[in-house]
């Protein structure tokens, strides 16, 4: 759960539910829970801002494609690292 604003989706105007979809579209297979919009999410801490969503996530998941030279598990180590040196529980 967010601690700021957060948009839900029932409540998002078009933009917004257009940037949710754009911004997931990319994702692997294996983030397929994520796809449909709404729920706790870091995503939807950025419901205030819908360019910025689209943009930050819509290239995330870019960086994540299986076209590029790094398998899923490559991709997983190098985020659990990141969290343990951030000290982020997720």
């Amino acid at each position: 759960m967010t601690w700021i604003r957060t948009i839900p989706p029932e409540e998002a105007d078009e933009k917004l539910r257009r940037a949710l979809e754009l911004a997931r579209a990319p994702y692997p297979v294996e983030y397929s829970h994520t796809r449909s919009p709404g729920g706790d999410s870091i995503v939807m801490s950025h419901t205030l801002i819908p360019e910025a969503l689209h943009h930050i996530f819509a290239g995330y998941g870019e960086m994540l494609s299986p076209n590029l030279p790094l398998r899923r598990d490559q991709h997983e180590m190098i985020a659990t690292l990141v969290s343990v040196q951030n000290r982020c529980f997720y």
